[in-house]
């Protein structure tokens, strides 16, 4: 239900959503990926990692072997070719293995060579990389990636770091002077238009009873 709200309001941007570990063996990867895809998201990132995972920039990480990982990935494929009226609606798999995936994911290089050895090792199919501020990899600018040879880019912490700095400012602020830091607060109309209601008030004013 609550990919559904998203990929709703989202309407035409692609959404891609983290599969974890497909939550289970290759048939529950398979059957979360279906489930991705009924709720409409564009792509599902499946894990090579042993449940419960962690975030590849942080200590303790393991994966499952080899053949799992593989199964895993030939699985969630599966699904998506099963699940799509043609092979152009298919929801896109990234993955870490290179078992018939989309999108290949190499978590946490941790060096421009590592980053140009990953696209170059694993070629004729789109890389994807992670970038973190204080992760264990480079962060490199659009035209940078895109020369190593990287097609997407994902910036995971950034809209959360930025909200909690928003938030810290802002209690501050409301503490010290009762009002909401200058650059941290939006004008009411702009925020209403922002989370729909000037979209919701023209579709009300077009079913009106004239009440």
């Amino acid at each position: 239900h609550a990919m559904r709200r998203i990929t709703g309001s989202l309407k035409a941007v692609p959404c891609i959503g983290d599969g974890d570990t497909g939550y289970g063996n290759a048939v529950n990867a398979k059957r979360t990926v279906a489930g991705y895809a009924r709720a409409g998201l564009a792509g599902i990132m499946i894990e090579d990692q042993v449940s419960p995972k962690r975030c590849g920039h942080t200590q303790g990480k393991a994966v499952v072997d080899r053949a799992a990982a593989t199964a895993r990935v030939r699985a969630a494929v599966d699904a998506a070719r099963e699940t799509a009226g043609s092979a152009d609606d298919a929801i896109v798999v990234m993955a870490r293995t290179d078992a018939g995936a989309d999108i290949l994911f190499v978590e946490a290089p941790r060096s421009v060579e590592e980053l140009r050895r990953v696209c170059s090792e694993a070629s004729g199919v789109p890389h994807m990389a992670n970038l973190l501020q204080g992760g264990l990899t480079p962060v490199l600018s659009q035209s940078e990636l895109a020369e190593l040879g990287f097609k997407l880019a994902a910036y995971p912490l950034d809209l959360l770091n930025a909200t909690i700095a928003a938030q810290r400012r802002t209690l501050e602020a409301l503490k010290a002077t009762g009002q909401p830091s200058p650059g941290d607060t939006l004008p009411f109309g702009e925020l209403t238009a922002f989370v729909g209601f000037d979209e919701y008030n023209a579709e009300a004013e077009r079913y009106s009873t004239g009440e």
